[in-house]
């Protein structure tokens, strides 16, 4: 249950049109509901509570999980919350899953499903999160990272194939670089370009290192390692091929500027 939908629940209970008997029925099933289809153990218990908490629901995560349990997952979100957003999705689970919701899209790139429901549009006054990706291979990183920031309710630009290989291509972006809220830096191999970028603007920025590169460059762990050691002060980074984290650390630094 989404904050909007608790104060319009508690308004109708204030106006009578509501009974508290039945407004606490209505918030019963709120802080966990467990999953359990086959009426054997609960195979997920899912935490209603989240979007109170944190401003946003629960994500599901597809990867290890069957097909069956990520779509009855996303029943219940989507009966709660009108939406939902997988992340990590292969062919296999998108299929099933857009079968089940036809009206979801998919981004196959991404390997995210996403059932908009009835959510508000981003406020005007939220800054846009920008996502700068180094190399073409590092897009489904950056594009994991781009579909979840717009589903937390945020602007979203994207900055493409801007490496440190060609460092010009970064600079002729300079105008999207400054008018930023939070940049997320998406880069593989030696993880050089949060550095460049975190130099360059005044804004926060998410470094997050890709397992993309040749075999020193150990699956991202090189890369991530230069983020970490960045000689850019305050570059936060997030791990290895984690764009769904960048997101969330990202969108809760863009609400924290519209509160100022």
């Amino acid at each position: 249950m989404r904050r909007d939908q608790l104060l319009g629940l508690l308004g109708e209970v204030a106006e009578g049109r509501e009974t508290p008997a039945g407004a606490l029925e209505r918030l019963a099933w709120l802080p966990v509901e467990a999953v359990a289809p086959d009426g054997g153990a609960a195979m997920a218990r899912l935490d209603h509570h989240r979007e109170l908490r944190q401003g946003y629901p629960e994500v599901v995560f597809a990867e290890g999980k069957t097909e069956r349990q990520v779509v009855e997952i996303c029943r219940r979100l989507a009966e709660r919350n009108g939406g939902f957003l997988v992340t990590r999705a292969d062919e296999r689970r998108r299929a099933a899953v857009l079968e089940a919701f036809p009206a979801a899209m998919a981004n196959d790139l991404a390997r995210t499903i996403r059932l908009a429901g009835d959510a508000a549009p981003p406020s005007e006054r939220l800054a846009s999160i920008l996502v700068v990706a180094a190399g073409t291979s590092d897009l489904p990183v950056a594009e994991e990272a781009a579909v979840t920031a717009e589903a937390l309710g945020n602007p979203v630009e994207r900055l493409y194939d801007v490496g440190v290989a060609g460092i010009h291509r970064l600079l002729q972006e300079s105008d999207a670089l400054r008018r930023a809220g939070v940049l997320i830096v998406v880069a593989g191999m030696e993880g050089a370009l949060a550095s460049v970028v975190g130099g360059l603007v005044a804004m926060p920025v998410v470094a997050v290192p890709t397992s993309v590169g040749y075999g020193a460059s150990f699956g991202g762990l090189a890369a991530l390692l230069g983020m970490l050691t960045s000689c850019a002060a305050g570059v936060t980074v997030v791990n290895i091929d984690n764009g769904f984290g960048a997101a969330c650390a990202a969108s809760r630094i863009n609400q924290l500027l519209l509160r100022s």
